[in-house]
């Protein structure tokens, strides 16, 4: 951690820049910084002279410090901004020429499609290549067991609403999650029940207990890399979640929406062990691909077809055919499995780094996860003590863009103050100065917190 003097320099410096203190404005006197920090008058002498070293301030004989002109401060206010809150790929990120071209291919190929309303569980030819990817995770449908949909959210609102063969009702989902899940939840109004998950897993006493007696239509988890947290579940707790909903009947809704970035290769979904009867596999290509296209696929148990049929069929009759025919001409030409190897290479780089920053940076009691071995996000825990709204402002007027992780528990469960960061966005050097940041603003929210409130605004 750096001395006391550095961090005050630091606190100081950010209330310049976020206009806390204005351009023109007289600072604070040396002996009431003295108290406000509950340090010499030394320290603070030598914090105002590295200060006016770095021309943020300047000194008036007998009158003080005060703060340098707007124009001298405009090129630190116009710094570009750091996104750890993005889930979208960088465009830079994505082929565009490669896209174009299968397109164009699919408005040659599938041409006479266009104009008629197909298969509302999807093309055929594109359910055969599905197919072939889901073998590659471990998980062996048919094609007539494969459903496309116009992304993975309407799969979700419509696995939300739909009735199971089960005749149960409610459902349970882990918390934190997915902020899209329950806003499906929400706006069908169903019976959600939330259940913590921690970055060491679940707690299997509770959801044993919850798959008995609590008429659990489906559990909905994100087993690998999970949204916010990052962690996944190991090879133990998968296989034990497949046997528990079988022997309890209930089904399992398993996101599966980073598979194309896993590095192990022995990490199979919960699919792929006894119990594959009552689990759904949804898969997303919206972080390897265009997001706009809206194509999500899932397998699902052969019991769950007629009436998943006739509710994907009443949402919009069929998935947009072109960027059916799009994903298709790009797994076919092999330009997907190109791709999501340099994503999964690039994003696995960009969290390792993020981690071993992180580390070294961030005080311990904000790692809340240590264990990220891939993906997007990882997870920073603050203390009750900070206000999370006020941190998130001051990062966001320091060019960091965090997110607050609110709208990833259901309202009537317990929130844990959690930034969510993600590296979707980033690269090396940004990930580091951006945690750098977090880390100033952490420790003047810590002197916030912890100050006397008439020495803090002034």
């Amino acid at each position: 951690m750096k001395n006391k003097k550095e961090s005050i320099q630091q606190i100081i410096r950010s209330d310049i820049v976020n206009g806390l203190i204005k351009p023109g404005q007289k600072l604070p006197s040396i002996r009431m910084q003295s108290q406000r920090f509950g340090c010499s008058l030394n320290t603070i002498i030598g914090v105002y002279q590295e200060l006016e070293n770095q021309y943020l301030i300047y000194s008036r004989p007998k009158s003080g410090y005060f703060v340098v002109a707007k124009e001298a401060l405009l090129p630190l206010l116009q710094t570009k901004r750091i996104d750890f809150a993005s889930a979208a790929p960088d465009p830079a990120s994505i082929p565009q020429i490669d896209f174009r071209q299968c397109l164009n291919k699919a408005m040659e190929l599938f041409e006479t499609s266009i104009f008629t309303y197909p298969d509302p569980q999807g093309l055929l030819s594109l359910r055969q290549e599905i197919v072939k990817l889901f073998q590659q995770q471990q998980v062996f449908p048919s094609a007539q067991q494969v459903f496309i949909f116009s992304g993975a959210q309407q799969a979700l609102h419509l696995l939300a609403g739909m009735p199971f063969p089960n005749g149960k009702t409610n459902i349970l989902v882990e918390q934190p999650t997915y902020w899209g899940m329950l806003a499906a939840l929400n706006t069908q109004r169903q019976t959600v029940i939330g259940i913590e998950r921690t970055p060491d897993g679940i707690d299997w006493v509770a959801l044993e207990r919850y798959f008995q007696s609590n008429m659990i239509k489906f559990f909905y988890t994100i087993p690998r890399f999970h949204n916010p947290l990052g962690t996944s579940y190991t090879a133990e707790d998968k296989q034990r979640l497949a046997e528990l909903a079988k022997a309890n009947d209930v089904y399992i809704v398993e996101d599966d929406y980073l598979a194309d970035l896993e590095t192990d290769s022995k990490a199979d979904p919960i699919h792929a062990y006894n119990g594959a009867s009552h689990v759904i596999y949804l898969r997303s290509f919206s972080k390897v691909m265009l997001p706009g296209l809206r194509i999500a696929a899932a397998a699902v148990p052969t019991s769950l077809i007629p009436l998943l049929q006739w509710h994907k069929h009443a949402a919009d009759l069929s998935t947009s055919v072109l960027s059916q025919g799009v994903l298709e001409i790009y797994m076919k030409s092999g330009m997907y499995a190109h791709h999501a190897k340099q994503m999964k290479s690039m994003y696995n780089h960009r969290i390792k780094h993020l981690g071993e920053i992180s580390k070294r940076l961030l005080p311990k009691e904000c790692l809340y996860t240590t264990r990220i071995c891939g993906g997007l996000f990882a997870s920073i825990h603050l203390p009750e003590s900070i206000d999370t709204e006020d941190l998130v402002k001051r990062l966001e007027n320091r060019g960091v863009d965090v997110l607050a992780t609110d709208k990833q528990f259901l309202s009537s469960f317990p929130k844990l103050n959690l930034l969510r960061l993600s590296i979707i966005r980033t690269d090396e050097q940004v990930i580091e100065e951006g945690i750098r940041i977090i880390a100033e603003e952490f420790e003047r929210a810590q002197y916030t917190s912890s100050s006397p409130k008439p020495f803090f605004r002034l």
